[in-house]
């Protein structure tokens, strides 16, 4: 998947994060969008970043990687 300059732009930490785009960005082959959107705009208003790329690289944004559900699975897409 190729990501264009603007797309980039929206994974930086910061307060002017595009949560929508980034997810869609992120949530684009899940096998179940609207679910996968709905957990990563949590964890992006919260964080305010999103990882690059569909999976993995959560490296990039730890607080979007350590946030859990009451039950202690990972939250964020």
């Amino acid at each position: 998947m190729q990501v264009n300059s603007n797309q980039a732009a929206s994974y930086v930490p910061g307060n002017n994060i595009d949560c929508g785009g980034a997810c869609h960005a992120r949530c684009s082959l899940s096998s179940r969008p609207r679910l996968c959107k709905r957990a990563c705009g949590s964890c992006c208003a919260r964080c305010k970043c999103v990882p690059q790329g569909t999976s993995g690289n959560l490296d990039t944004c730890p607080c979007y990687a350590t946030l859990t559900t009451r039950g202690g699975r990972r939250k964020c897409p």
